[in-house]
């Protein structure tokens, strides 16, 4: 529940999650196979090939989590939340101009400011197959091929990525003038995943400089 004294300042219902099950899977593979080739480095390697095994890790481990574990886009009635691989964006409806979509998904603010959607993925292949469905539909006379995308019947004639955008846009209008979205954008470095690289940056520079 919010608080009665501030109703606005947190809202008192679940978000939405827009995340890729591809992109997650993608990387939990990868750490693992990067996970065991570089403890095995580290074990059984010789000089400084423990070190630069370790280095390695420190470095590798946080960019694989940013691009691929790490994204994600939250969304209220309140503000969308978006967890870029090293930014963090909240940003109320009110100060969202609007969500569109080419080779990848953005969101523009009110003063220009542009952010990719990292978790929601444009698919070529996926618009290819919706737009084969949705010339089937027309064909066998569907007489909802034609209707406009805001429209929930066509959800399931437009690809996986799309979906999720038309979702965003029509909360991002139905809650643009609305009381609790009003403000303005905040913008957080992720420095959990920036401290980690650079270190392991750093370090794998000094031993391959002193190799």
């Amino acid at each position: 529940m919010s608080d009665p004294q501030n109703p606005v300042a947190e809202p008192a219902y679940q978000d939405r999650t827009f995340r890729s099950p591809a992109g997650i899977a993608g990387g939990v593979l990868l750490l693992a196979l990067g996970t065991w080739l570089g403890v095995d480095a580290a074990i059984r390697g010789e000089g400084r090939t423990p070190w630069l095994a370790l280095a390695g890790l420190l470095l590798a481990v946080p960019l694989v989590v940013a691009y691929t574990v790490r994204p994600c886009v939250y969304a209220n009635d309140d503000r969308l939340r978006i967890r870029n691989p090293f930014r963090s964006i909240t940003l109320p409806w009110a100060s969202v101009a609007t969500l569109r979509s080419g080779y990848s998904n953005e969101v523009l603010t009110n003063d220009g400011t542009k952010f990719q959607l990292w978790a929601i993925p444009v698919s070529l292949r996926g618009r290819k197959k919706a737009a084969r469905r949705q010339s089937q539909a027309a064909a066998a006379g569907d007489p909802t091929s034609g209707k406009s995308f805001l429209d929930p019947t066509t959800r399931a004639t437009r690809s996986t990525g799309d979906q999720s955008m038309d979702s965003l846009r029509e909360l991002a209008e139905r809650q643009a003038d609305a009381e609790s979205a009003q403000g303005e954008p905040v913008v957080r470095w992720a420095y959990e995943i920036l401290a980690p690289c650079a270190a392991g940056a750093v370090l794998l520079v000094v031993l391959l400089a002193v190799t």
